[in-house]
């Protein structure tokens, strides 16, 4: 159960504060490390970061739809 509400709390954390994930590559990280300019790297890792969630969220609506017709 400790397991469980911990895991709960992570995936939570991680969905509302995405600001501090770390969703870069490798090599887009040492480019734009290299620069001065942090917004493009804020920019390059929002953009990951929201890439990343939309096949979850489209998977969780097949899901979802798959739910309720499965239920009437």
């Amino acid at each position: 159960m400790k397991n469980k509400s911990i895991l709960v709390v992570l995936t939570l954390l991680a969905v509302f504060l995405p600001q501090f994930m770390e969703a870069q590559c490798a090599m887009c990280r040492a480019v734009l490390e290299s620069e001065a300019d942090t917004s493009a790297a804020e920019g390059i890792n929002n953009g990951i970061v929201y890439l990343m969630a939309v096949p979850y969220i489209l998977v969780a609506g097949l899901f979802y739809f798959i739910y309720r017709k499965m239920r009437t």
